[in-house]
Formats: C-alpha cells, sequence, structure tokens
C-alpha cells in the first residue's frame, strides 16, 4: 500500500512538472489518440468515449474486453479514442505506447490488433521478466510481436520506425496531452469530455451499460418533439459535480422527469 501511494506520489510529480510547462508545448498536427474502427462516424448525437491506456497495465488490459462489448453493443451511437498514455514505473511502456504510434501510421486499421497482442502478451514486457534485457533486445521483441498485427513485409518498417525521431515526439505527445487532461493513472476513463470516477481501475461491462444507458435514452428522448422544451433531454440523466460525470441509477427514458 505504502508503495502504491508512493508510485502515485512520483506520478503526480511528473504531472505538475509537466503541466507547468503546457504553455511550451507545440500543438500538435493531429488530435492524440486512435480512433476505434468506424464506430461514431456520424457526428450526430454520438456519445464520446477517451480511454488513456499503457500497453503494460493489468489494469489497462482487464478494462478493453467490458468496453470493447459496450461498443459492440451500441455500434455506431459510441465513439471510441484511446489515447497510450505510459506510465514512468512500468519499463516498457514507452516503447509499446510507441510501436502503437508506428504501426497506426503504418495501418491504422490494425492499431488495437496491436493494442490487443500487447495485452494478450503482456507479462513478457513487464519488469522483471525483462530486468536484464537491453532496450535493443526489448525493441527486437516489440517488433517481432507487431509483425502478427501489420504483417512480416512490413518488419523492417516497424524496425526504421523507431529510429525516426516524429515517432518518438508523437508519444511524448501522448504523454503530456494524457498530463494536461489531469491523469496521473491507466485506465482513465472520459465520457462526453468529462472524467469519470475511480480512475485507474477497470469498469465491467455491466457498469459500462449503467453509464450509457440512460445517455442513450437521453438521446433518444431529445429527438422526441417537444422533449427539449420540457426541460427532457441529454441533460435529464446526469449530475455534474467537480468536473466528474455522476451517473444516475436509473437506466429507463421518463418523458416526466425532471432535471436535478
Amino acid at each position: 500500500m505504502k508503495i502504491h501511494k508512493y508510485i502515485q506520489i512520483i506520478t503526480i510529480s511528473a504531472l505538475i512538472v509537466v503541466l507547468s510547462t503546457v504553455p511550451a508545448v507545440s500543438i500538435p498536427a493531429k488530435f492524440d489518440g486512435f480512433v476505434y474502427k468506424n464506430y461514431g462516424q456520424s457526428k450526430d448525437n454520438i456519445i464520446m468515449i477517451e480511454a488513456f491506456f499503457d500497453p503494460v497495465c493489468p489494469d489497462s488490459r482487464d478494462a478493453w474486453p467490458p468496453l470493447k462489448k459496450a461498443l459492440q453493443h451500441y455500434g455506431s451511437r459510441l465513439s471510441l479514442i484511446v489515447h497510450p498514455f505510459p506510465l514512468p514505473y512500468h519499463d516498457n511502456a514507452y516503447a509499446t505506447s510507441r510501436a502503437l504510434h508506428i504501426v497506426n501510421n503504418l495501418n491504422a486499421s490494425v492499431t488495437y490488433t496491436m493494442l490487443e497482442l500487447f495485452f494478450e502478451h503482456q507479462e513478457t514486457f513487464y519488469n522483471d521478466p525483462t530486468r536484464k534485457m537491453s532496450r535493443e533486445a526489448v525493441v527486437d521483441r516489440i517488433v517481432n510481436l507487431a509483425a502478427e498485427a501489420v504483417g512480416s513485409s512490413s518488419l523492417s518498417a516497424v524496425q526504421s520506425g523507431f529510429s525516426d525521431r516524429q515517432t518518438d515526439l508523437t508519444t511524448r505527445v501522448s504523454f503530456k496531452y494524457g498530463c494536461s487532461r489531469g491523469v496521473y493513472g491507466t485506465p482513465f476513463f472520459f465520457v462526453n469530455g468529462f472524467l469519470l470516477p475511480d480512475g485507474g481501475s477497470a469498469i465491467d461491462y455491466k457498469g459500462w451499460r449503467s453509464i450509457i444507458d440512460p445517455l442513450d435514452g437521453a438521446m433518444v428522448v431529445s429527438k422526441i418533439p417537444g422533449t427539449q422544451d420540457a426541460g427532457v433531454g441529454k441533460q435529464a440523466f446526469g449530475t455534474w459535480g467537480s468536473g466528474v460525470l455522476l451517473i444516475r441509477k436509473e437506466t429507463r427514458v421518463h418523458l416526466n422527469q425532471r432535471a436535478h
């Protein structure tokens, strides 16, 4: 417990240092993160989820299957962007996060395949198994794994990606962007721009349903003529406080229920 608190103090200290230099950070050419498939391509009435994952974080790994199941359930009504956030106390977090950017540059359609491969083989990149390995040996292991996602013909392209200054800078931007949003652990989730409580913990499928169902129902109500004027709509199912999205327990749409 004391070690965990000490690690959090280190991460938060790094966050403060990064935030203190935010004005000097160059604006990236495009928004950070990886969009999941073609979900949410229609921009009307889409619920946006942003997830901050560390490829070698066990909690990030455990958080992905229920979130993926929720995405499959809601389909085009949800949009997901995953932001890589390499935690400083995971020795190989930065290299694996950089690999995601490299693979995304080569073939954006397999970025999530690469993420799932990291989750599947995560233990091989933990601190203890790689403690006596050189950086080059770890990168070689990552490159060989990436070949399963992009194909063996792209092996040299993945290798050269680790020598590309731009992929290094892009990975740094991902970390700095997370810090600018107040992220200090993984997984962290934002829904429609608001932070969900209990950052650093996985959310199970039932939890995602309890979060999304009310918002999804509110969108249905907002399409019914006259409900907006009646004070029923997107605000009817949520309460805001301290920048954190708090979701009410009710999941049914009640047209006569007023916003709190």
